[in-house]
């Protein structure tokens, strides 16, 4: 009887959520001791499991949820263990079933999702399993958290049949180092919380172009409600960003001007490629959406850099055609580049293109944008998840920027390992002005919030330190994305209460100041989650959440990243890191050689990425920033961290900014310098601070130079080859600054 029910209920399930299940291979029939773990999203939750695994499983029920109605016709045809949560016998109930060779089947959040995201994972069915000897099985259930059966009213929005995909990872067994009690338990118990977190990650489908997975976010959140809006007052919703977007694509693709053809990474070697050099504006996302439409390849552009610089871009990912708008150009005094770089390439200037969006081109966009996925693929023709879906260029924080080539697989599987890190949900309104040339500001800080359907207000400059704070009040902004030296700028000039609607806040791209910490928690009341990434890893390889935060550190490293350390002289603790992942670019574009494609290699084999970053990692998983490997300088035998001695000079002097630099010298072969705002900078703090700290002199500077301010990129981070030049000109004394 029970086996009619569970074919019924599969049928009937198939033909309403049209459920898709993926991992069905890997179901163990031969394990005798079994125990299934699955995230909690609604109602449905149980009898989707029981509907669809191979061996109808005891299921493990709250007594005080199995005293509803609607969950009792439920239980009455399944097999199910009643437990209390708040009993700790309740343990000895559950491993007796699994030592019998019960297959079992629990939700280790304990409770339905209320954010749309993981919540607090329990230690119970880790240590179940480890008493019992039992094989873990991860189920992920995406899609029913859309039903009527959630928990989410108001957050998403919710309707009777939505798509559901069940995604099954191979079965595997917690272990534990620690012999017995709390340690144990705790170890149990952090794997089983990790093992979510890639469940999570792993439910994702990133094998898709991002247009498709676009239009998914407008199929479960609905196209009416705004997505998003920008400085010029424009408030988009999805039917609107795409309509606007088939309008543009047609309008680019009967333009005069040549968007010719590029050398791309596919295996033809074909890939038109259209420059793009906008600000952070909807017009920037219209574009950047137009572009995939057609199947073109956009590339980014930084217009902080000089012409040279541009020029230099184009060269390296063979653009001929950029497009870039005349109000923008003229807002940011950006002529003379801009003119510059028209003698190299063809510059399209959109406002030229309005008036050819007649009323017959403006009806072909939204007749298009009502069968959006047709349209796309007849316009783009076969997209894959391998295929290039924008480049970017490095910081060149360090030397002379690469073009580094994402894929949509590259931008997808870091959405979804950002989506299972962190708990943005749908009705989050998410506040970013970080450029969109940087990795940090388009994939994390633009396209997350976007594939999540969340609100996404955008500003073209993070600089503005007394527009923001405003703006975020205004807008009620529940998200806000930045870097140190955005967020403490931010910091000094709001009201306490501009943010007293925002719940997170990320930062990254350079290292968290103390200052700027102990300003926001104490101003605001809120705490600031650090992480860490690269453009080469699209961007975000790790980072701090509300769920696992560990002060002086990013956070853990995000799931489906592998990593390894690379010893290096002089680092007792800590290495190189190299990591591994779907999310790891296909490669670089060198200058100098456009037509050659660089993939990521270390002596491990291909696909493997040196960060060149030396990091510490430490017994739970935090991620500790040593320093570049280039920001060491070596002094008497010993690696001395060039970050740690910025990080002295911001614990004597919080209010200025510092970047250490190290210069040759004749005698000693190197020396280490100090670029500090501070006016009065005495050397004597900075031995003081070193004394309390337990350093050696070695992390004194030999000279601290005062300068009128640090070389910036426009990504925010400190332009160290600036700072070079500066310091050795003032060592030289060809510049004006006291020392």
């Amino acid at each position: 009887m029970r086996h009619v029910l569970q074919r019924l209920a599969r049928g009937l399930f198939r033909r309403l959520f049209r459920v898709e299940l993926r991992g069905w291979e890997h179901y163990p029939h031969d394990e005798r001791r079994l125990l299934i773990v699955a995230n909690h999203t609604s109602y449905l939750d149980g009898a989707l499991l029981a509907a669809f695994l191979p061996d109808v499983p005891i299921f493990v029920i709250n007594t005080h949820v199995a005293r509803h109605w609607w969950v009792k016709p439920f239980i009455a045809v399944t097999r199910h263990i009643g437990i209390d949560p708040t009993n700790p016998h309740y343990l000895k109930t559950l491993i007796q079933h699994l030592k019998a060779g019960e297959r079992v089947a629990v939700f280790p959040e304990g409770r339905i999702s209320v954010t749309g995201a993981l919540m607090k994972i329990y230690e119970g069915p880790a240590l179940a399993a480890d008493k019992a000897d039992a094989a873990l099985l991860p189920v992920y259930i995406e899609g029913a958290q859309y039903s009527l059966l959630s928990r989410l009213q108001g957050i998403v929005r919710r309707r009777p049949f939505p798509r559901v995909r069940l995604t099954l990872l191979p079965p595997r067994r917690l272990s534990a180092t620690a012999s017995s009690g709390r340690a144990r338990r705790q170890q149990l118990g952090r794997q089983l919380d990790e093992l979510m977190v890639e469940l999570a990650y792993a439910g994702m489908n990133i094998d898709q172009p991002l247009v498709m997975a676009l239009l998914e976010a407008w199929e479960r959140h609905g196209g009416r409600r705004v997505i998003l809006e920008d400085a010029q007052q424009q408030r988009l919703g999805w039917r609107a960003l795409f309509t606007r977007a088939f309008i543009l694509a047609e309008l680019l693709d009967h333009s005069p001007l040549p968007l010719g053809e590029g050398s791309g990474v596919r295996a033809d070697g074909s890939g038109t490629r259209v420059g793009l050099l906008l600000p952070n504006s909807a017009a920037a996302v219209i574009a950047f959406l137009a572009l995939h439409l057609r199947g073109w390849t956009p590339v980014v552009l930084n217009f902080t850099v000089g012409a040279h610089e541009l020029i230099s871009a184009c060269r390296t990912a063979q653009v001929r055609t950029v497009c870039t708008s005349r109000a923008f150009a003229a807002a940011a005094n950006l002529d003379t580049p801009i003119a510059a770089l028209g003698e190299h390439v063809q510059v399209l200037f959109l406002e030229d293109l309005r008036p050819r969006a007649t009323l017959s081109a403006r009806l072909r966009g939204l007749a298009r944008a009502l069968v959006p996925g047709w349209s796309f693929h007849r316009w783009a023709g076969p997209v894959r998840a391998d295929d290039p879906a924008v480049i970017l260029f490095t910081s060149g924080s360090e030397r002379e920027p690469k073009g580094v080539v994402l894929t949509h697989r590259n931008l997808l599987a870091n959405f979804a390992q950002a989506r299972a890190a962190l708990d943005i949900t749908p009705c989050d309104v998410i506040l970013n002005a970080l450029p969109v040339f940087h990795a940090f500001g388009l994939t994390t800080a633009t396209l997350t919030p976007l594939l999540l359907g969340a609100r996404l207000v955008l500003y073209p400059s993070p600089l503005h330190y007394h527009v923001i704070p405003e703006l975020s009040y205004e807008r009620r902004a529940t998200v806000l994305f930045g870097t140190n030296t955005f967020l403490m700028g931010y910091g000094r000039h709001a009201d306490p209460y501009d943010f007293f609607s925002v719940r997170l806040v990320v930062m990254g791209a350079e290292p968290l100041r103390e200052e700027t910490r102990r300003l926001w928690a104490e101003k605001f009341g809120i705490r600031i989650s650090e992480g860490y990434g690269l453009t080469e890893a699209s961007p975000v390889l790790a980072t701090n959440s509300r769920r696992h935060h560990r002060g002086g550190t990013v956070g853990k490293l995000l799931p489906g990243i592998e990593h390894y350390l690379e010893p290096v002289e002089g680092i007792a603790e800590g290495g190189l890191l190299c990591v591994r992942g779907a999310n790891v670019m296909a490669g670089y574009l060198l200058p100098g050689q456009p037509d050659r494609l660089v993939p990521p290699r270390t002596g491990r084999g291909p696909g493997w990425h040196d960060t060149g970053d030396i990091v510490r990692v430490d017994a739970e998983g935090f991620v500790t920033i040593l320093g570049r490997a280039k920001r060491f300088a070596k002094l008497a035998g010993e690696m001395i961290s060039l970050a740690k001695i910025e990080q002295l000079a911001a614990e004597c002097w919080p209010e200025d900014q510092h970047a250490a630099i190290n210069l040759p010298d004749p005698v000693k072969g190197e020396n280490i310098v100090l670029l500090t705002t501070r006016r009065d900078a005495d050397r004597q703090e900075l031995i003081g601070a070193a004394h309390r700290e337990g350093l050696g002199e070695l992390y004194i500077p030999r000279r601290v130079l005062t300068v009128r301010e640090i070389p910036l990129l426009g990504s925010g981070k400190p332009d160290y080859p600036g700072a070079r030049r500066l310091a050795e000109a003032l060592s030289a004394g060809r510049a004006d600054g006291p020392s």
